[in-house]
């Protein structure tokens, strides 16, 4: 049996933790940088790495990843300090900057290196758990199984399991989604498509297998296409991507395919994604309705203009659309603010006359 997230509904952000600065003098704010600095991942270069003789690339490889466990741990304390609906965290990627690269490779396979890396992981890990915090993953586009281009598939493995792997050392490797971990990726390119999907998925590692989801997307494999897969992985709802990708129809609890989407997780509590377009658009529209696609297009707003996403989620009708969604599914906020995105909505929903639907 799968190992579930709680039934309670959750939002949270995506990454990247914002501090909202105050305002006060030079030293206030660059303390303030300072503190989300500490907060977030870094990264190095493989090029800036390959300048650097094997001293200097063993110590610049360890305090880069040094701080990057620590940033993890302390947004993963940060975001089990919320309020249970706030309990959720998308990973950044870069936790351990080119693991699989061969500049790197032989480094983290040093007892020292390694070691730190097993502790930190494992450690983050059980402080989620403890926490109540829901984790994913969401590699790059690059990550993909659908192509023609064998390099291409190549890469989508390496990094697929190359997650699976962080979530291997951090407690997650045993089964179906534990605890609603999960990796998500696209499809990858609309020939072959969701069949292309099929046929190389088995080659990735047995726990990546256990933990990817596809989402669907709004330009070349939208909701229909992706739940061609839903009988062997988790699909994970994007509603703005459908919004897009269908011209404007937005999708209720209701609607015949949620129960296919809710299927394909097995058990395990749904993962779904939301974001609103860019503050730019939000002069055409009432924010107590939602916005109107064809409306918005024959205004002179292109497609990709109308996919971006918002800084904050300043559309209301869309945060009811999510609140009403949260009876079946937890929600990733895509928006350019991060956590003070996904605070703003979960208020919202919060207050809401009639407050959360029961999970159902």
């Amino acid at each position: 049996m799968p190992t579930q997230p709680s039934p309670e509904p959750r939002l949270g952000f995506c990454c990247t933790f914002v501090l909202d600065e105050p305002p006060g003098t030079h030293a206030t704010l660059k303390a303030a940088r300072e503190a989300t600095r500490a907060m977030n991942l870094t990264t190095v270069t493989m090029a800036h790495l390959a300048k650097l003789d094997g001293i200097a690339r063993r110590a610049k490889l360890a305090e880069v990843v040094t701080h990057n466990l620590a940033a993890l741990a302390r947004q993963i304390a940060w975001v089990g300090g919320r309020p249970p609906l706030e309990r959720l965290l998308r990973m950044g990627s870069n936790v351990l900057p080119g693991y699989t690269h061969p500049i790197a490779k032989d480094l983290y396979a040093e007892p020292e290196l390694r070691a730190a890396v097993e502790r930190g992981l494992a450690a983050a890990g059980d402080d989620a758990r403890r926490l109540g915090v829901r984790l994913s993953f969401h590699p790059g586009p690059f990550c993909l199984l659908a192509s023609r281009n064998p390099a291409a598939i190549e890469n989508g493995l390496s990094e697929l399991d190359y997650h699976a792997e962080l979530f291997d050392r951090m407690g997650y490797g045993g089964g179906w989604h534990p605890h609603g971990a999960h990796i998500n990726i696209h499809v990858g390119a609309a020939d072959p498509g969701a069949e292309g999907f099929r046929a190389t998925l088995p080659r990735a590692s047995r726990v990546a297998r256990d933990l990817v989801t596809v989402e669907n997307d709004e330009h070349l494999l939208g909701l229909d296409a992706v739940l061609r897969l839903a009988d062997r992985v988790p699909v994970v709802l994007d509603l703005h991507h459908h919004w897009v990708e269908s011209g404007g129809a937005y999708l209720e609890p209701d609607e015949p395919r949620i129960a296919r989407i809710v299927e394909s997780w097995r058990g395990v509590r749904p993962l779904a994604h939301i974001s609103v377009s860019r503050e730019a658009v939000a002069a055409l529209c009432d924010p107590d309705a939602l916005p109107d696609f064809p409306a918005l297009r024959a205004a002179g707003h292109a497609v990709r203009d109308l996919a971006a996403h918002s800084d904050m989620m300043w559309n209301r009708a869309v945060n009811d659309l999510v609140a009403r969604h949260l009876a079946w599914a937890d929600f990733e906020i895509e928006a350019k603010a991060k956590n003070l995105a996904s605070m703003q909505i979960a208020a919202h929903v919060l207050a809401r006359p009639a407050g959360l639907t029961a999970a159902a």
